[in-house]
Order: structure tokens, then C-alpha cells, then sequence
């Protein structure tokens, strides 16, 4: 019987008799301190040059400890919208930039077919432009970009009748950026079919989880990636740009609403002044290849506005994916975010995390790696 409803444990003890009742103490165990996967400096710099001003009256929350706030999450699928006025909820746009996150949702969130409680998927907005195919035209844009072309959405041998629905599709394909996969994927058909050939070729887990061992083989072969079907995709590519992620959420939080496009000036402008190049444009659909080790490789960098990742109250957050290529850094590999960033931060985190593989810890949510495992301090 358990008496914890009036008096909690002093009752339950109290009602023992006394000859019972042994006091024990745990003996003190040493842990070796363990030294965290990367490295740490305690705080940010201050800014050597003048940074902009954050809005007066923010309601940031200064007192929790913010390290391991980060959800926890095996993937983001990171979809190019080229705008940032989202609703509140994303999964409830009218307008065809919902089209693939609506379907995503439903494959891959809670009761889904592809749903995974050892496998998360984060879905994100972006204010990227989304890459182009010359039979959809965006609303956001009067021209395809260059050698831009659509993607297959049967699969040789398949039973053309499986595929109907995609025939006549009825919104234009979406783009997307898949971390820490480090992957970019051009063109994804938005028809039921197509967004499913989409998550079994990019988005499953190519290992399940040691808790589906109960599970039958055919039961683990339908969580299981298969990346044979990342072929159907033309264009895409890994990822050789430093992405910059920046909630901007306003119909959400004003906090980030009014923070996020401060903070994206001013990433812009301190990485320029970093002489990395910032890529404004959507990637093309032809796959790249990116020689980083080239003599005078220029690095490139990505900074946008993305929706709702959690911890409003801690604005501004800020995601910062250092792409593998950059083998020099040791944060090559790896998400870190950050939160209660300000512009005074910027120059900081541009010099320090960016540049030189650090992570500051008065800032840090949390980190993860291409191994999806979590980053701790």
C-alpha cells in the first residue's frame, strides 16, 4: 500500500515501528569529470564594434539555467517558404507552402504510419527561397532557377496505377534543407505518394532503436530509410554552407518576431566582415560539388528567419549548423543552439562558434552531431 497522499513520506515512516526503522546514508562515489565533446569558453565576448539595439520592453527570461533546453530530435526537415509571415500553427497555412509539412505531419508526428518516439523529426519553416521547377513557377518569384528541373515521382518497376495521384499535381514542389544530415533536397513532388518515397529515402532511421527489437521484421523493415529512393530526387546535394538559423516567429512571440530580423542583419553583416559570402539566392537544382580545401575557397554562409523551435521566453534563439566540409572546425558536423541572444552577442558567436569551433556556454540549449547524438556541457 502506498500512503503518500497525506503526509507523504515523514507519515509513512511515522506509522513503522521505531525497532524497524534503520537510518542508511549512501556513501560518496567520485565521478570522473568528463570533458565535454567540444570546446567551451564561459561567456561571449564583448563586441568590439557598434552593434543595433534590441527592442525596448522584451520580456526575456534571465534566471533558468537554459543548458539542455534544446528538444530532442533525430532530424530537421528544414522547408524553404521564402517568407516568414507564418501562422501561428504552420501546419495551418491555406496558402501551398503548407502543402509538404501538412503531409509530413501526418506521416511522421504522433499516430503516423512512419511515427518513431527513438526517431524525432523536427518540421521548421524557413524564410529560404525554395529552388524552382520550370513547370511551377513560385508566386514568390517571376523566374525558374538556372537548370532547374522537376523529379521523378515513380519508381522503375513500380505499378504505375500506385502513382496516380501524382500525375496532376496540384501544388508546386518544396525545398528543403535536412539536419544534421547535412543535405538539401531541391525538388520534393507534394503529392501523398511522392512525400512518402520523400521520408523513406531521406527521413527513417537507418538503425532502429534497440527497444523495436519486439517488433517483426516486416513491421521494422516500414521504419527502416531506404536510400535507394534518394535517387528520384535529381539535384539533391550535400550541405557546404554555414547555416544560421534565427526564430522569427511573430505570429507566434512577438519576442522573436521583433528580435529574429535584428539578429539577422546583424549576422549578416558580422559575417561579412568575416569575409564569409552570404548566399541569398535558392540553390539550383543540379547537384554542386564544393571543394573547400581549394586554395582561396571562399566560405559561404546562409542566415534566415525560421518558425517555431521552442523557448520563446529565451529569444533570441538562434541555431548555428557548421557544415562537415569545414574539417578544420571542431564543430564541423554539429547543431548548436543558442538562446537569450542579443546583437551584443553576434560578433561572439560569429568569432568564436563560427570561425573558431566554440561554444559559448552561457548561451548553449544544446548541440547535436551527424551521429544525432547530443551535444552536453
Amino acid at each position: 500500500m502506498f500512503v503518500f497522499r497525506h503526509g507523504g513520506r515523514r507519515a509513512v515512516a511515522s506509522s513503522v515501528p521505531s525497532t524497524l526503522v534503520r537510518r542508511s546514508f549512501a556513501s560518496r562515489i567520485d565521478i570522473p569529470f568528463t570533458p565535454p565533446s567540444v570546446p567551451v569558453i564561459e561567456q561571449c565576448p564583448s563586441p568590439t564594434c557598434q552593434c543595433r539595439e534590441s527592442p525596448a520592453g522584451l520580456d526575456i527570461e534571465r534566471e533558468q539555467n537554459i543548458n539542455g533546453s534544446m528538444p530532442m530530435y533525430a532530424e530537421q526537415v528544414l522547408i524553404s517558404t521564402g517568407r516568414s509571415d507564418w501562422p501561428s500553427k504552420i501546419d495551418e497555412d491555406e496558402s501551398e507552402d503548407s502543402a509538404l509539412v501538412k503531409k509530413l505531419r501526418d506521416l511522421m508526428l504522433r499516430n503516423g504510419k512512419y511515427s518513431d518516439p527513438y526517431h524525432n523529426v523536427m518540421l521548421t519553416n524557413s524564410s529560404f527561397p525554395a529552388t524552382e521547377s520550370p513547370t511551377h513557377q513560385s508566386k514568390h518569384s517571376s523566374k525558374p532557377a538556372s537548370g532547374s528541373r522537376s523529379v521523378p515521382v515513380s519508381q522503375p518497376g513500380k505499378n504505375p496505377s500506385t502513382a496516380r495521384d501524382q500525375d496532376v499535381p496540384n501544388t508546386p514542389p518544396a525545398s528543403a534543407f535536412l539536419l544534421p544530415s547535412f543535405q538539401y533536397v531541391p525538388t520534393i513532388p507534394t503529392e501523398s505518394l511522392a512525400v512518402e518515397e520523400f521520408v523513406k529515402a531521406f527521413l527513417l532511421p537507418a538503425q532502429l532503436h534497440q527497444s523495436h527489437e519486439k517488433l517483426s521484421r516486416k513491421e521494422k523493415n516500414i521504419l527502416l530509410r531506404e536510400p535507394e529512393l534518394q535517387r528520384a530526387f535529381i539535384g539533391a546535394r550535400k550541405i557546404d554552407e554555414i547555416l544560421v538559423l534565427i526564430c522569427g516567429h511573430g505570429n507566434r512571440d512577438d519576442r522573436c518576431g521583433k528580435l529574429g530580423p535584428i539578429l539577422q542583419a546583424e549576422f549578416e553583416e558580422k559575417l561579412q566582415r568575416q569575409n564569409v559570402a552570404l548566399l541569398h539566392d535558392a540553390p539550383v537544382a543540379e547537384a554542386e560539388i564544393v571543394d573547400t580545401a581549394v586554395e582561396g575557397y571562399v566560405p559561404t554562409a546562409r542566415v534566415g528567419l525560421i518558425s517555431h523551435i521552442g523557448g520563446h521566453k529565451w529569444a533570441g534563439n538562434v541555431i548555428v549548423y557548421i557544415p562537415p566540409s569545414f574539417s578544420s572546425n571542431p564543430l564541423a558536423g554539429k547543431g548548436i543552439w543558442y538562446g537569450r541572444v542579443g546583437p551584443e552577442h553576434v560578433e561572439g558567436i560569429v568569432g568564436k562558434t563560427i570561425m573558431d569551433g566554440k561554444v559559448i556556454k552561457e548561451l548553449f540549449r544544446g548541440g547535436i552531431d551527424s551521429d544525432r547524438q547530443i551535444i552536453r556541457l
